[in-house]
């Protein structure tokens, strides 16, 4: 490898309050543009801020998930720079005193290892407003501002850069978003908005210690558009380095139709935006007690979920990390295996497979789907102890999915119990020997595939309803 990658991001999380963060605003997107707002977030001379207390309690927990250190002193400052969307001319962020110092979290990687990934700081920032363009309304030649998002209470987070590619990219982002839908700090919706992503990225020699140009790559909504945009970066500044020119530093946006990152503009240092102390924000003043209040208001974090999993209900590694990659997910699965702790992994397999297919199908969160998770387990019960077939519950799911019925009452209803009476088994298998001569043979001349075949006429003949392990041992015995 000729160049190694260097890749650090800055995450843009939208904090779930009611209210923004200096003021008493709405947050609730999709609202007629400039309905919530107020003299404090169009920056209305002699409007006055007012701390949220929620967003700093937020704040402090994500902090503490994340094993960084809580700084008891805190400042905002203001950050200049002129945009329309921005109506202060400012924006109140922090920058020499941010509230959340270094942390870490650990990612998994492809190839079944683990890394830690450093986190430089999270510090508590306001939102801008939104700039739509007429084009995009059909209104070709106009500019609007929409200020309902001014206000809006932030958390960045940023990261060391310690991350190598785009997969090591993908993995710290799934992480992190997982861990703030854990606490309920954020929605992290990247469609609205509520999670977004700026990805620093400099390429340097195979062994070199000092750090490349970088260039920034702003504003990136999904994680697809993330992989894409890194690999595209990657092989641009190889090019570029190839031909034996420089990476200019610069900030630059992502085009997803075309692929291609463009240049938006020189990449501002922190002296261009003449940041000082916020003279109308007082510093922020933990204690002890307030930060130990928090502590006690965190929830099992993913990982620690993930290992009780694995001892709890004997499920592997890799089934805890799908299912404990969403919070309601875990909670889903829970409370399937409460019907039927007997069998944890066959109910995982139910929740990992056929639930998460139809929600992705639906375009449903697991909050969403109308089947009860009891039924869930229920249904597997049913397969246990022989009542259904595995065959046959998968025509039941799809009849839950119809309508959430007890899948007790479906089976019955629909008279899908399974035939387990060997004598009733056995004159089918007859009937399907005496109808399938030339496979029959077959599979006495040595074939052993064709009892596939003749497995499957004979469950055809009942409708499904036979029990596979004793048409497959009366079709052994019965042909010899």
């Amino acid at each position: 490898m000729k160049y190694e990658t260097v890749i650090g991001l800055e995450i843009h999380a939208q904090v779930l309050t009611h209210s923004k963060i200096f003021c008493g605003c709405s947050t609730q997107v999709g609202q007629q543009a400039n309905s919530h707002t107020c003299p404090v977030c169009l920056g209305m001379p002699g409007a006055l801020p007012v701390l949220n207390r929620k967003v700093v309690d937020y704040t402090i927990k994500t902090g503490l998930a994340i094993s960084a250190a809580i700084n008891k002193f805190s400042q905002f400052a203001r950050k200049n720079y002129f945009y329309p969307d921005l109506p202060k001319g400012y924006q109140i962020s922090q920058y020499e005193e941010p509230i959340v110092g270094e942390g870490h979290i650990i990612i998994d990687l492809p190839d079944g290892e683990t890394k830690r990934i450093g986190i430089e700081r999270i510090h508590m920032e306001e939102d801008a407003g939104k700039s739509i363009h007429g084009s995009s309304i059909g209104k070709p030649g106009s500019s609007y501002i929409d200020l309902n998002r001014a206000g809006t209470p932030l958390m960045e987070i940023v990261s060391h850069p310690d991350m190598r590619g785009p997969e090591e990219a993908r993995a710290y982002l799934e992480k992190l978003k997982t861990i703030l839908r854990y606490l309920e700090v954020s929605d992290c919706n990247m469609e609205e908005g509520s999670l977004r992503c700026d990805v620093n990225i400099s390429l340097r020699p195979a062994g070199q210690e000092k750090l490349g140009t970088k260039a920034e790559i702003k504003n990136m909504n999904s994680f697809r558009n993330v992989g894409r945009a890194i690999e595209y970066e990657m092989k641009r500044q190889a090019q570029i380095l190839d031909e034996g020119g420089t990476i200019v530093q610069e900030t630059r946006l992502y085009d997803p139709e075309k692929n291609v990152t463009v240049s938006m503009r020189s990449k501002e240092e922190a002296h261009d935006y003449r940041y000082f102390p916020e003279p109308d924000l007082i510093p922020v003043n933990l204690t002890d007690d307030w930060i130990d209040s928090l502590k006690g208001t965190l929830p099992e974090l993913p990982d620690a979920k993930k290992e009780r999993f694995v001892e709890q209900y004997g499920i592997p590694a890799y089934d805890a990390g799908v299912l404990c990659s969403d919070k309601y997910v875990a909670n889903y699965y829970e409370e399937a295996v409460k019907a039927h702790p007997s069998n944890a992994k066959a109910v995982s397999n139910w929740v990992m497979g056929d639930v998460l297919r139809v929600l992705k199908e639906r375009k449903q969160d697991i909050g969403e789907f109308d089947i009860p998770a009891a039924h869930i387990g229920k249904m597997v019960s049913m397969i246990d102890k022989k009542t259904i077939s595995g065959k046959i519950a998968k025509t039941v799911f799809e009849y839950m999915c119809e309508a959430p019925k007890d899948p007790e009452v479906i089976v019955k209803e629909k008279g899908l119990v399974q035939v387990v009476d060997e004598g009733a088994i056995r004159e089918i298998v007859q009937q399907v020997i005496d109808s399938n001569p030339g496979p029959v043979e077959q599979f006495r001349g040595g074939q052993e595939k064709v009892l596939g075949f003749l497995v499957g006429q004979t469950m055809k003949a009942s409708k499904g309803k036979a029990n596979p392990e004793m048409v497959n041992q009366l079709l052994r015995e019965m042909l010899g």
